[in-house]
């Protein structure tokens, strides 16, 4: 799913819009101010918590159950990204789509969150051949295992949104040092709220005592083990439901086990990664009474706020450990 998404219909359709006369002006369609272009509405939520009105945040998905690892960019991407003062992307091959947009506006500073991060980029054909490759010896090891370090989804990860932050106030302040104040400020109240969730979190994992949870697809990874939540998924589902390709069924036999045995504290369900054998996962957790916890990639319709959208994400883990 992390394959690289070709923007060629984007630059057509851009080509189409400045010969019919729609895209001769460069000016940023946000007026007055600063303008800043994110892949998603997870990082646009980070983007507003730092320029809050001063600046313009775009994101190019908001729907919160758009599949980014799919999207296609429109030739209306290209002026969101040509058009800003500053993009944040994702990177890690989780949002291809914006590669390509930031190659069509070269001119333009590109925040890279997994770039920040340190982290090693995902190989994910290369793990899913060593995967079955253990299998066939009778290996196993934890599905947290495959991902630490390696999982792209890393707006979950708060030392990472921390650095973006940080990159945020330093890019708008020298775009704008007259607001560089405001700017700063701004990253300082966000820093305070990040350390709040982070206490958050320990509590939960103080609570949890390694509890074990299933997850339908590793988008929760950094906020699980953050919350010191053992993710005992067997690697062979979670990387079918990434990959869109059929779960085996040695692996939803096994993933039913545990739900029905009652061992586990939840089921994380991605709702933008939702199929027959996810929905038919969750029916099996309801009907065990086991918590379902839904755990998305981007903020639901109506949020903007990054520390409020986290903070009721961490507070739905917690509920569903004081159940267990």
């Amino acid at each position: 799913m992390t394959a690289r998404v070709p923007v060629l219909a984007a630059v057509a359709c851009i080509a189409v819009v400045a010969v019919s006369g729609c895209g001769d002006s460069a000016a940023s369609d946000s007026g007055d101010g600063l303008s800043v272009a994110a892949s998603t509405g997870a990082w646009a939520s980070v983007a507003r918590a730092i320029g809050g009105e001063s600046v313009h945040v775009s994101a190019v998905i908001d729907d919160p159950v758009a599949d980014p690892h799919s999207y296609e960019s429109t030739a209306e991407d290209v002026l969101t990204f040509t058009r800003a003062d500053l993009a944040v992307v994702n990177g890690g091959g989780y949002d291809s789509f914006a590669e390509g947009l930031a190659d069509q506006a070269p001119d333009v500073p590109v925040i890279d969150a997994f770039a920040l991060s340190g982290h090693e980029a995902p190989e994910h054909e290369e793990a899913e051949h060593e995967e079955a490759e253990h299998e066939e010896a009778g290996h196993e090891h934890d599905h947290a295992h495959e991902h630490g370090g390696v999982n792209e989804h890393v707006w979950y990860d708060l030392h990472v949104v921390e650095q973006v932050a940080d990159e945020l106030v330093e890019r708008l302040s020298k775009l704008a040092p007259e607001q560089a104040a405001e700017f700063e400020a701004n990253g300082k109240k966000f820093a305070d709220g990040l350390a709040k969730l982070r206490a958050e979190l320990a509590a939960v994992k103080k609570q949890a005592g390694g509890a074990e949870v299933v997850s339908t697809e590793p988008v929760a990874f950094y906020l699980l083990e953050a919350a010191g939540l053992r993710d005992v998924t067997p690697k062979a589902f979670s990387n079918a439901i990434e990959g869109d390709s059929d779960v085996p069924v040695a692996a939803q036999a096994e993933v039913r086990r545990r739900v029905e045995s009652g061992t586990v504290a939840a089921v994380v369900n991605n709702p933008q990664t939702e199929t027959a054998v996810t929905r038919e996962l969750v029916s099996v957790a309801e009907r065990a009474g086991t918590p379902v916890v839904e755990i998305g990639e981007m903020p639901p319709d109506g949020e903007s706020d990054y520390l409020r959208w986290v903070e009721a994400e961490v507070a739905k883990l917690k509920a569903a450990v004081a159940k267990s």
